[in-house]
């Protein structure tokens, strides 16, 4: 074991991947075991969602890899960055594959840890806050409060091809009293109308946070009826994290005497 601030670690023995979570962007937010593992790696292959302060954190001698997907644009495949960090780890490299958010939550890591395991390369998972938590904290909006829900939903805004949700069950979904959606803004009008038709109150808050956590962070708060309206209208852009229900009224409250930044 390794001593890291007085904390034991584990080696990080060359042949390994370690896929970890960069949390929603703030690098503030990382935790220890992921600073750890930057100071470490000596390839680190990074999504787009990962900022350059926290690719600043890593080794001077780390090689960085750039192997990020974004909906409508060039990306590379998963199947290719699956063989990418496959590739380096044979070469006994100590390969890190940083991944925006948690590695297991809407990241894919699943699918990447079983193409590891399928070719026996030894892989560690380290969590990372994700953006549906994160986020929305940065935000000033409570995930649940005692007098608005008991329950919440995560969901992403498109299906495993990219497409807008239709096997979803939106019935079951109208009946969630929070829900925050994952990559949301292309099928947005679609969401709100299927949510709409199975009886979500036109005047439902909802929150739409661009750039969680960052200090570039926009909150759009408006109403499911005027939702994709007033998206476009103050131009909110990807990544976004979308949050329909009442804990979106908390905001208000909450954001009088929070701590913020240079004070």
């Amino acid at each position: 074991m390794i001593m890291y601030n007085n904390i034991k670690m584990p080696e990080f023995n060359p042949g390994e991947v370690w896929l970890v979570g960069a949390g929603p962007g703030d690098p503030r937010l990382l935790t220890i075991f992921a600073c750890y593992a930057l100071s470490k790696a000596d390839v680190i292959v990074y999504d787009a969602l990962v900022s350059d302060a926290i690719l600043s954190l890593s080794s001077e001698k780390a090689r960085l890899v750039y192997a990020g997907k974004r909906g409508g644009k060039p990306s590379h495949s998963q199947e290719n960055i699956s063989d990418l960090v496959i590739d380096l780890a044979k070469k006994k490299n100590r390969v890190l594959r940083l991944k925006g958010g948690d590695p297991f939550v809407f990241a894919r890591g699943a699918e990447e840890a079983q193409a590891l395991s399928k070719v026996n390369i030894p892989y560690r998972i380290i969590p990372g806050i994700t953006v549906g938590i994160g986020g929305l904290a940065a935000a000033n909006i409570p995930l649940t409060s005692r007098d608005t829900n008991s329950s919440i939903l995560f969901m992403t805004g498109h299906n495993a091809e990219s497409k807008d949700p239709s096997n979803i069950n939106w019935n079951a979904v109208s009946k969630i009293p929070v829900i925050v959606m994952y990559m949301a803004l292309k099928n947005l009008s679609i969401i709100r109308n299927k949510l709409i038709d199975e009886g979500r109150n036109l005047d439902e808050p909802v929150a739409v946070i661009q750039d969680a956590s960052l200090p570039e962070q926009k909150v759009l708060e408006t109403t499911l009826s005027k939702l994709v309206e007033d998206v476009n209208l103050y131009r909110i852009a990807s990544p976004s994290i979308v949050v329909i229900g009442p804990v979106v009224n908390l905001r208000s409250i909450l954001e009088s005497s929070v701590i913020k930044d240079g004070k």
